[in-house]
């Protein structure tokens, strides 16, 4: 009689109300102590365990949980906390661990990067000059809060060595085989003291075995779980891989684990057809990921069903079966039941974080040969409405792309001629300085507009408060001494959610967050219908703080790519469609800004490299369409229109040809956290366009000092040509205090000057 199960793998820790985040940013300014942020997130803690187990959830994971974030807590709990950073040994301190993702006064915090290929950035590990140590058992402690508050038997979550290792850095290239030597011994230790204490199940999160996993390091995880197969006999372990389909499946199921957890969504064809070839081992349990964990929409349980069913078919009768989201639900929001303000058609189809544990438990319930539960026969009635609903027929916008799809866009002349034209035009000095565009959003501002929200403020007071607001920043901006300068986007909330409320085809929810890094919480939004341009979103703020200066004002624009990354997107056509209809539509908003003089215009895609496939053989055809997408929205404009883009925290040596490709006039790279990897990409790669790399870390409160920038442009200007080089901080300075920003920007207005002089001195800024 086969065994089957339900489990899920990790819940979303920010809360319905962002409580989370609430209070760990009450405790970084001083309005909680330790001890009451402890209590505050266990409380969150315990109601998501508590409301896992009232969903009928039977192996709940524990451990998932996170003051900051999962990864780096795997680099604390082994003791890895990088040199500059005072550290004795033992567990490490609350105030050292917040220092190494944000900084502090003495010390930079370490690189972030995005998780895989989701809209969630993780801090980097740093594996350098201090021996691993096992300062605490983290899935330990959780296992036991778990029991003893709850009476739980929960399911810890260990983030597994190989992909520790994949995802952290040293000085120079990561030998993960030595670090596996130092490393290994600590996972036993922690599984020894789980299978000890009467741990059943224990979660090994592997998610990198879906990436290109070279036949060398196919041996080596080979050695690693047999090595803890070897040392601690009698726990269970679940290899759980997920976002794509597993390499070298036949080596993974062959794995000395007691089960393996495979992705039936976003990894179906590949892992199905492993499943085909290669069958699966009788001994062990399948997870099989069939409610998507990273996308808001409902689940077609009876089509769940039916694919469990083949699924199944393939398994030997004595396999045991899990049935578990894709992956962890850490990327979508809590709970759908707020969500009362949507177009019902809309509203019926969504299912979050909490709907998508009642639809496991509902599948399971369904497979063990219960009664089929309703749940079933209201998803399929929800998504056929859905699919039937008139903003998915807008045959103008679909005949649009159909045209645009097969045909070239292209700039009308080549980037030097252009730049000739647009150096006369703007007449800016050697190393020109600017911003990316936002300013801070003060506690005045966010209030300013939850005014106007609820109708306390009219339209005309609260557009007044914007207009002083981008009128007192150019006037800083002047005061500071920047070349090129943005009106700080005061009026706009998210940067996607912002053009998301002006396109048709977008919706938005009234508490759908989730977390993109550290307490950063965004809205996504849910992209539901075809996209079209309705009227100019940003012409009158970047109109009216242009008529305040003589200097040139960027428009700014987030990116079709960007757009559609951070978004929550319908599934009925392809990505590439979706990003194709988003560019038609930003087109029309870059042509309304030229033809209203702002000439200088910003398409920000941070988010290009964020849906970069995990498999290589993808990459390609999805930078193609993505570059594509890119350009349809930049290419109607004139000669001496200077285009800009910017992109931030992601892995950039792999993708320069395409970066090229885009053929903006000038872009903005972050890249304080990793300054010296890209410059490195550059010393091997020819980059021909107006770039500048962040020369400081904005998402750190310190200040740097202009001996520091100046240092890091001396760097980059071994490598790129000065004439060509722009000087500007790593990102948007939204969440940042206006004092801090004031005195970074004036110590990177004076580090420009400087270089500029030492050019002249050296000759080479002639």
């Amino acid at each position: 009689m086969r065994t089957i199960t339900n489990s899920n793998l990790g819940f979303p820790r920010i809360g319905g109300d962002r409580e989370w985040k609430k209070a760990i940013e009450a405790f970084w300014n001083g309005k909680m102590n330790e001890e009451e942020l402890h209590g505050r997130l266990s409380d969150i803690r315990h109601k998501h365990w508590r409301l896992q187990q009232e969903k009928g959830i039977e192996l709940i994971p524990v451990g998932d949980f996170s003051y900051y974030d999962q990864v780096l807590d795997m680099a604390v709990m082994f003791g890895l906390v990088p040199e500059r950073f005072e550290y004795e040994g033992g567990r490490v301190p609350l105030s050292t661990y917040y220092a190494i993702a944000r900084g502090n006064e003495t010390a930079t915090a370490s690189e972030m990067t995005k998780w895989f290929n989701t809209n969630y950035h993780y801090i980097v590990p740093e594996l350098g000059g201090r021996e691993p140590q096992l300062t605490f058992n983290a899935p330990l402690e959780a296992y036991r809060e778990a029991k003893s508050e709850l009476g739980l038997e929960g399911k810890p979550v260990l983030l597994g060595l190989y992909t520790f290792l994949k995802l952290s850095k040293g000085e120079a290239t990561v030998n993960i085989r030595e670090w596996s030597i130092k490393l290994l011994p600590l996972y036993v230790q922690v599984l020894c003291e789980l299978r000890e204490e009467g741990v059943a199940w224990v979660q090994v999160d592997e998610p990198a075995l879906v990436t290109a996993v070279t036949g060398e390091d196919m041996e080596l995880v080979q050695e690693i779980y047999e090595e803890i197969a070897q040392q601690v006999p009698g726990v269970s372990i679940l290899l759980q891989t997920y976002f794509d389909a597993a390499e070298h499946y036949e080596q993974v199921i062959s794995l000395p684990v007691q089960g393996i957890g495979l992705d039936f969504v976003h990894g179906k064809e590949g892992n199905l057809q492993g499943l085909r070839q290669y069958g699966f081992p009788a001994d062990k349990t399948l997870g099989m990921g069939i409610i998507d964990g990273r996308n808001i929409w409902r689940t077609d349980l009876p089509e769940a069903l039916a694919l469990f069913s083949e699924i199944t078919a393939l398994v030997p009768a004595s396999a045991g079966i899990i049935i578990q989201p894709s992956c962890s639900l850490l990327h979508v929001p809590v709970s759908a039941q707020a969500e009362n303000g949507l177009p019902s058609v809309l509203q019926e189809s969504l299912a979050f974080a909490e709907e998508k544990l009642d639809e496991i438990a509902a599948l399971s319930r369904a497979t063990k040969g219960d009664d089929v539960p309703a749940l079933f026969a209201e998803s399929g009635d929800a998504l056929r409405r859905l699919a039937d609903d008139a903003s998915r027929s807008r045959k103008q916008v679909q005949e649009a792309v159909a045209t645009i799809s097969i045909q070239p866009s292209e700039r009308s002349s080549a980037f030097a001629s252009r730049r000739l034209k647009q150096q006369a035009k703007w007449n800016l000095p050697l190393l020109p300085t600017t911003t990316i565009g936002s300013f801070p959003q003060t506690a005045e501002v966010r209030a300013a507009r939850q005014k106007w929200r609820r109708g306390e403020w009219s339209a005309e007071r609260y557009d007044e408060f914007i207009a002083a607001e981008i009128k007192k920043w150019i006037s800083i901006q002047e005061e500071i001494g920047l070349d090129v300068l943005v009106h700080g986007e005061f009026e706009r909330t998210d940067m996607v959610e912002f053009f998301g409320e002006k396109l048709p085809g977008f919706a938005f929810t009234r508490g759908g967050w989730v977390q993109s890094y550290g307490t950063r919480c965004v809205k996504p939004p849910l992209i539901y219908g075809d996209v079209q341009f309705d009227q100019p979103m940003t012409v009158k703020e970047t109109a009216f703080a242009q008529s305040l200066t003589s200097k040139p004002v960027k428009g700014m624009l987030t990116g079709p790519v960007t757009i559609l990354n951070w978004s929550f997107v319908r599934s009925d056509v392809s990505r590439e469609t979706v990003a194709y209809q988003i560019a038609l539509a930003l087109r029309k908003e870059v042509e309304a800004l030229e033809n209203a003089g702002i000439t200088m215009i910003q398409v920000d895609e941070p988010a290009l490299r964020e849906g970069f496939p995990l498999k290589p053989r993808d990459s390609e055809a999805y930078l193609d369409w993505a570059v594509k997408a890119f350009k349809i929205s930049t290419s109607t404009v004139r000669e001496t229109t200077q285009i800009h883009t910017h992109m931030c925290y992601c892995a950039f040596h792999d993708m320069l040809d395409s970066i090229q490709e885009l053929d903006a006039d000038v872009i903005s790279i972050e890249t304080s956290r990793s300054h010296g990897e890209l410059i490195r990409s550059f010393e091997e790669n020819t980059y021909p366009l107006g770039i500048g790399l962040g020369v400081y870390d904005i998402h750190s409160p310190r200040v740097p000092s202009i001996e520091e920038m100046v240092a890091m442009i001396s760097r980059a200007l071994q490598v790129l040509d000065p004439s060509l080089f722009w000087i500007n901080p790593d990102c948007g300075l939204k969440t940042r205090g206006q004092e801090e920003t004031v005195a970074a920007l004036a110590n990177m207005a004076s580090a420009a000057k400087r270089s500029r002089e030492l050019l002249v001195s050296a000759g080479t800024g002639m």
